[in-house]
């Protein structure tokens, strides 16, 4: 391919400027090119909370975003995924004390599933019981959070540490908690996604089902 065809492909190309949602102040996220705007579409971009807020503390976390619509020179993003680092969760772990977790798919109020990924840690080892109870205060606290809330209030309520704080403060007094942090947050379907699986699923009546 001559010089020439290379630089006029080039020339074709747009570039984009990558925003975040709304609900991170659309802050720019960085550029990317495509010659055509549908080539932008589906497209992920990862940055950190600290990068979004400036402030370096919260480097840790990372957010994924997926562009979801274009303009004439901007793309659009949407939230897919928060998630703590590894080194930072790995710094959060004691030699002789628990870590619990917990795997909670939910539903918001406005049908968007999320699958929240509670973690706490334990200033000393927990016995079973005390683990067990600890997890279940996770799921019950995650699931009332999520059930009244939209998908943007329970995104915020996780990015600022709010749900994580509820959690610490009601499952401290079953065993004392370092830390409770929520490890991993993913947008697994959209409302209408969530109404088509609704649609095809089928119910199967109990005395239609041979033992």
């Amino acid at each position: 391919m001559s010089e020439r065809s290379v630089s006029k492909k080039s020339q074709e190309k747009r570039w984009y400027t990558v925003l975040a949602p709304e609900q991170f102040d659309r802050e720019e996220l960085g550029t990317t090119p495509a010659d055509e705007p549908d080539k932008v579409l589906g497209r992920t971009i990862e940055t950190t909370l600290g990068e979004l807020t400036n402030n370096a503390s919260e480097n840790n976390t990372k957010l994924t975003f997926k562009i979801n619509d274009v303009g004439s020179d901007s793309a659009y993003t949407e939230f897919v995924r928060h998630e703590l680092t590894r080194d930072y969760l790995r710094s959060l772990g004691r030699r002789g004390a628990s870590k619990i977790e917990a795997y909670i798919t939910v539903l918001t109020s406005d049908d968007y599933r999320i699958q929240i990924q509670p973690v706490a840690f334990t200033t000393k080892k927990a016995d079973h019981s005390q683990e067990k109870a600890i997890r279940r205060t996770m799921i019950d606290l995650v699931k009332d959070a999520a059930s009244d809330r939209t998908f943007k209030e329970v995104i915020d309520s996780i990015v600022e540490g709010r749900i994580s704080s509820a959690i610490y403060g009601e499952a401290k007094t079953i065993y004392p908690l370092r830390r409770v942090e929520i490890q991993k947050a993913t947008l697994e379907a959209h409302p209408e996604e969530v109404a088509e699986e609704e649609e095809t699923s089928v119910d199967v009546d109990e005395e239609d089902v041979e033992v």
